[in-house]
């Protein structure tokens, strides 16, 4: 992991960690690494979550784009997804999308999109990082008849909904869903979305305010949406994260069915329709080991990676696989995405619904999970990098691993979008794995606290 750029782009604090600052240096940068010089104006994208700091970051990266000679179009408020897509629609050379994801209101973040519309790989953000922080070249800044310009994309999000929308082979009617926006971007796109396709949909959290997104709403606080639905008796709810990339679904019985339940249903239809490529689906060291057994039951190969939906990606590239993600709701889709889409995830989930007449809750017994328990430890930015050389930490996972041997297993990583250390176990024993969870966490917490 990086200086600047973990797992999902650079992020903290807006106007104390993430300056006005640093993202105007971090648009020259990009600019510079990302821009072949045969291009005299490159056109850079940039679209923003619906975050208070957004258009303060915006008009940074806008100068720091511009001063180095490039151009900018605006997209407003959009999803992450929708800057991937529309960098190939528009014939952009690179794409930014302003956003924390699934973070409170006072983070934010830059990620960077190529002209592929894939998050950059880890050299060229070392680069970025290179220019930034190290200034080993100076910034290529323009003469006074060479800087950018600005334009607006008028129609961006319009044109989002049309590509989701060609991406589904049935409508949706005759069923009565909720979505719950986040206070995020899909409050702009997801109603249009759904409704075009010819579900009956009801809205939930989907009045931002600049500082309401993902205030106990969306992907990460899934409570309120399983209550609604079991209350209106809909047939499910999709819930999305701030900037719309994340999707988890609510069955009509109001269960979650998070991302490897997600991924499951989605992978067992394509394998059933012959289009699975290569037999195999791409998850990471997080995914439930109740999916390495759904993948050998049903014939299907499991290809592990890191966490982050990027190295997801960079193993469906670099293999050929057509669709992986994460159990946090990151689900791509190779065959219509270069990035996890939430609104595209929910919409395959319905369509899947929809041309089988089954219920999410019957799909959702493809698989069985092994009990996972999974604690988030907030520490000092020391102890994050301490993490990678404390040696009673290492022992404390050596000890747990000894413990459960074949029936389980624990990792404890460092996030790579937040300040926290996360222990997950998974094992046969819920009420075993609770206690050495936190045994475990005592630990972490004691040293790096």
């Amino acid at each position: 992991m990086g200086r600047l750029f973990g797992t999902d782009g650079a992020r903290g604090v807006a106007n104390t960690e993430l300056t006005a600052e640093l993202a105007m240096n971090i648009g020259r940068a990009a600019a510079m690494v990302l821009i072949s010089e045969e291009v005299e104006h490159p056109t850079i994208l940039i679209g923003k979550d619906t975050r208070l700091s957004g258009g303060m970051l915006e008009g940074a990266l806008i100068a720091g784009l511009c001063s180095v000679g490039a151009n900018v179009m605006l997209l407003g408020v959009v999803p992450t997804p929708a800057v991937a897509y529309l960098v190939g629609k528009y014939n952009a050379d690179a794409g930014i999308m302003i956003s924390a994801s699934h973070n409170p209101f006072e983070f934010n973040g830059i990620k960077i999109f190529s002209s592929e519309g894939c998050k950059l790989p880890d050299d060229l953000e070392n680069r970025i990082e290179e220019i930034v922080l190290d200034n080993v070249i100076p910034y290529a800044i323009a003469d006074y008849d060479n800087i950018g310009s600005v334009k607006k994309a008028e129609n961006a999000a319009d044109d989002y909904i049309e590509h989701i929308a060609k991406s589904i082979d049935c409508d949706f009617e005759g069923m009565e869903i909720a979505l719950d926006c986040s206070n995020g971007s899909s409050s702009r796109t997801a109603e249009k979305l759904f409704t075009k396709l010819g579900a009956k949909v009801h809205m939930l959290f989907d009045e931002p305010d600049g500082i309401n997104i993902n205030k106990e709403c969306g992907s990460t606080h899934i409570n309120k949406l399983q209550e609604y639905v079991r209350k209106h008796n809909l047939c499910c709810g999709l819930a999305f994260d701030g900037d719309a990339d994340r999707c988890l679904a609510v069955d009509e019985n109001g269960n979650l069915v998070d991302g490897d339940y997600l991924i499951a249903i989605c992978a067992k239809d394509m394998k059933n329709r012959g289009i699975l490529k290569k037999n195999a689906v791409v998850g990471t060291i997080m995914t439930n080991m109740g999916f390495n057994k759904f993948c050998k039951e049903n014939g299907m190969n499991f290809v592990s990676t890191k966490v982050g939906d990027r190295y997801v990606l960079e193993a469906m590239l670099r293999e050929g696989y057509n669709i992986g993600g994460e159990q946090s709701g990151h689900i791509i889709f190779l065959d219509y995405a270069t990035t996890g889409d939430g609104e595209l995830s929910g919409a395959i989930i319905l369509s899947i619904m929809k041309r089988t007449g089954e219920k999410l809750s019957e799909l959702a017994k493809v698989m069985e999970r092994l009990p996972q328990v999974l604690i988030n430890v907030k520490v000092s930015a020391k102890g994050k990098l301490s993490f990678y050389t404390d040696k009673e930490i290492k022992a404390e996972i050596k000890r747990i691993s000894e413990i459960l041997g074949d029936r389980g297993r624990i990792l404890i990583r460092v996030s790579g979008t937040e300040p926290l250390v996360r222990v997950m176990l998974e094992g046969e024993n819920l009420e075993e794995i609770q206690s050495l969870a936190e045994e475990a966490a005592q630990v972490v917490r004691e040293r790096l606290e």
